[in-house]
């Protein structure tokens, strides 16, 4: 749901529960650190729901980014094969937070030629507010593709974050400053080589004002054991990083770890900017009730 609103309940059972915890540069500072959690439902009457909570900190300011987010979709426009093609819509709203410690911080005025930073001399930067919390609304549309003993499947998506443009108001004193829309197009297609092993080439493309972001992956999926299956690839973060990863689904568990290896110009300029990902993610099975159930595909 943090990459698209419209795969809220396209989830492959009744609920879904799924963690993340990231951290990035814990070589060089002090690590930017990402936690998360997510719930998703699928509903008899085509109606998901979500949940979505995220933690960042970031530096040794204590910089926090803190979002909650209520979403609720719509699965019910169905075609093709057995209606097992779907085009699902979401509309997410919350509460965005962040605030820092300016305490942390170090100005020009505090430093001299002769000691260097001299943590006793105050500041004339005034720094007035600290902290904000701003409604945000963002909505999105996928398009998932469920139908079986085909050699390939199509999935894709398209969504909108921060549409009412909350306020940004550690940009600058004198001129109301607002969060920029951040928009993302994803998508890939699924391969069936054979019964067994699946191959998954995906993309995925952000754009926030004047930032873009623009990744190309790759994935296989394929059985470890009779109970067990394995999903390894690698996504490449174009002029920035290479994030290989692996996945052990166990029954209803998905346990993923991911590794960025910086590529771009940071990781020339100041080695040891990598980072790790860890994910766990539950998904409760079918329990006969009928609803038409879409798997989500891996992104």
């Amino acid at each position: 749901m943090g990459l698209n609103p419209g795969l809220a309940g396209v989830n492959g059972g009744d609920f879904r529960v799924s963690t993340i915890y990231r951290t990035q540069w814990a070589q060089v500072m002090t690590p930017f650190t990402t936690m998360g959690i997510s719930a998703d439902v699928a509903t008899q009457k085509n109606i998901n729901f979500g949940i979505n909570l995220l933690n960042q900190t970031a530096g040794n300011a204590g910089y926090h980014y803190q979002h909650g987010y209520l979403t609720i979709g719509y699965g019910g426009v169905r075609f093709g094969e057995d209606d097992n093609q779907q085009i699902s819509f979401g509309i997410q709203v919350g509460a965005l937070a962040r605030k820092f410690d300016p305490s942390g911080f170090q100005f020009g005025d505090q430093w001299n030629s002769i000691s260097g930073y001299d943590p006793s001399v105050s500041s004339a930067d005034l720094l007035p507010r600290t902290s904000s919390s701003d409604l945000d609304i963002g909505a999105g549309v996928a398009y998932s593709d469920a139908r079986e003993n085909r050699p390939w499947r199509l999935f894709g998506g398209f969504s909108a974050f921060h549409l009412n443009r909350p306020q940004d108001p550690f940009v600058t004193r004198s001129v109301s400053q607002q969060i920029p829309m951040r928009f993302s197009v994803h998508g890939g297609v699924q391969i069936n080589l054979n019964e067994r092993i699946q191959l998954t080439p995906q993309f995925l493309l952000m754009k926030q004002g004047t930032a873009l972001e623009q990744m190309l992956g790759m994935s296989v999926r394929m059985p470890a054991s009779a109970s067990a299956d394995l999903l390894a690839g690698i996504n490449y973060r174009i002029n920035d990083a290479l994030a290989p990863y692996l996945a052990v689904g166990y029954g209803q568990w998905l346990f993923g770890f991911s590794y960025d290896v910086a590529a771009g110009e940071l990781g020339k300029q100041v080695p040891g900017t990598s980072s790790f990902e860890l994910s766990l993610t539950y998904t409760g099975l079918p329990s006969g009730r009928p609803i038409r159930y879409l798997s989500c595909p891996r992104l």
